[in-house]
């Protein structure tokens, strides 16, 4: 048992005073407030409740800074991909395990309690089977252990190289698994998770995309879902919509949802291009809508149809993907900054009137619980205690008053403002550092000199 003392904290009914918050096996087991801090408590200014990270590809991270020079002809994602794909090659399972572990806590320092790793590379180059499927999977797991992040792991199924069923080629071979493979690879990660994981995390499945998959192998892999969570790429790019038209008749998002039993235990990642009758679809159908903002505007991907799809209630999150930049509040901020340059106003993402600050982080926190299956996202009796501090003492918030505090800390705050952070009450991030920072930047600088050395 553990005890937290926050001088506020945001509750779902609003802000609360003096709170003495318990912590048994991971969850929250009793909160008082209008209480005074006793010996033993972690004492913190204000409390939140944390976001998971519901998008990552944690490899991607230490290719940051790599693809930002302009070659001849138009760069986008299509161009990009194919240097990832290339740097992807040379990566061997301890590289990939120090970078997860660097990527884990940065996601914790920035305020994030867990994460949802979309995890694609399987094989060695070439595609050649490691010696155990589930090699790299098992480096994610090291690396969450590390690290004490809340995982939602997210084995991918690639199947093919483009819609239509085309062949892998190049990079693709690490990727790809048939659905026999892949159901094999789920299962045993399953249990090596459940062995030696915390009781919170989890192993989901991820259909990489409708144009890495089909329709047949998608309602076969869906056989083994068990009741975890399901995430897709779609609709990312307009060539992508092109594609997926051309072969099966509809747009991406319209083909989901009237071929699929698309519920909330979905994430559609991206969502980027979408008509409006999706848009609903979507909204209406209880999915998590996964958005990248950063990560987005990086690929030149375009901006999320956000107005449409919260006036008609729909649930979303926000994932770090590549992760060029690790950064909760500027996440929020430029989902948020998307939809005003498109729009040219100003606080767009409040259906009605209200907070902006809060509506992305509360609708963030809830939505990217649900996406990562984790009953957390609130500070309630009973929910995982999954929890986030800041500091409202540092200049971009000590003018605020506590109910425009989520507006300072989405638009104002810079990265210094989280001082602690629990993830199922394992508190990873005391005074603004992960307790394990020393060793994990270490051991990602050894890593990544050695991944350098061999491009």
């Amino acid at each position: 048992m553990q005890t937290i003392f926050a001088q506020r904290a945001r509750l779902p009914k609003g802000w609360a005073e003096n709170l003495r918050l318990t912590v048994e096996n991971g969850r929250i087991s009793s909160l008082e407030t209008g209480a005074a801090p006793q010996a033993g408590d972690a004492k913190v200014d204000a409390l939140l409740p944390s976001l998971g990270n519901l998008h990552s590809h944690s490899f991607q991270r230490a290719m940051a800074g790599m693809t930002e020079y302009r070659a001849a002809g138009k760069d986008s994602f299509w161009t990009w991909r194919e240097l990832m794909y290339r740097f992807m090659d040379r990566i061997t399972p301890e590289q990939y395990e120090a970078i997860a572990a660097l990527v884990f806590m940065e996601m914790l320092e920035a305020g994030y309690a867990s994460v949802g790793e979309f995890h694609y590379v399987h094989h060695r180059p070439g595609g050649a089977q490691f010696g155990s499927m589930t090699e790299l999977s098992e480096r994610v797991f090291a690396a969450a252990s590390q690290t004490g992040i809340g995982l939602t792991h997210l084995p991918v199924l690639y199947s093919y190289g483009g819609a239509g069923k085309q062949a892998l080629s190049g990079g693709q071979q690490r990727f790809g698994n048939s659905v026999a493979e892949f159901s094999a690879l789920v299962s045993r990660a399953r249990e090596i998770a459940t062995r030696d994981l915390p009781e919170d995390a989890s192993v989901g499945i991820a259909p990489h995309s409708l144009r890495a998959t089909c329709p047949e192998d998608l309602a076969e892999v869906l056989q083994i879902q068990d009741g975890l969570p399901v995430h897709i790429h779609i609709a990312e790019q307009p060539k992508e919509v092109a594609d997926i038209s051309g072969w099966l008749g509809a747009r991406p998002v319209e083909w989901l949802l009237e071929n699929v039993p698309v519920d909330g235990k979905w994430c559609l990642i991206h969502a980027t291009h979408m008509t409006s009758a999706e848009t609903i679809g979507m909204a209406r159908s209880g999915a998590v809508a996964g958005l990248c903002p950063i990560t987005e505007a990086n690929l030149g991907d375009g901006p999320f149809n956000g107005v449409e799809y919260l006036a008609h209630d729909g649930a979303f999150g926000v994932g770090s993907d590549s992760n060029v930049r690790i950064s909760l509040p500027e996440e929020l901020r430029t989902l948020e900054y998307s939809q005003r340059l498109r729009d040219l106003a100003r606080n767009v993402l409040v259906p009605g009137e209200g907070s902006v600050g809060e509506t992305l982080y509360l609708g963030a926190a809830k939505g990217g619980a649900q996406a990562l299956g984790r009953d957390g996202g609130r500070i309630e009796e009973g929910a995982l205690a999954d929890l986030a501090a800041i500091d409202s003492g540092v200049p971009a918030l000590c003018a605020l008053e506590p109910e425009q505090l989520l507006d300072g800390l989405c638009f104002a705050a810079g990265d210094d403002t989280v001082t602690d952070v629990w993830s199922a009450g394992r508190h990873v991030v005391q005074q603004g550092r992960h307790i394990a920072r020393d060793s994990v930047i270490a051991g990602y600088k050894t890593a990544v000199k050695e991944l350098l050395y061999s491009l």
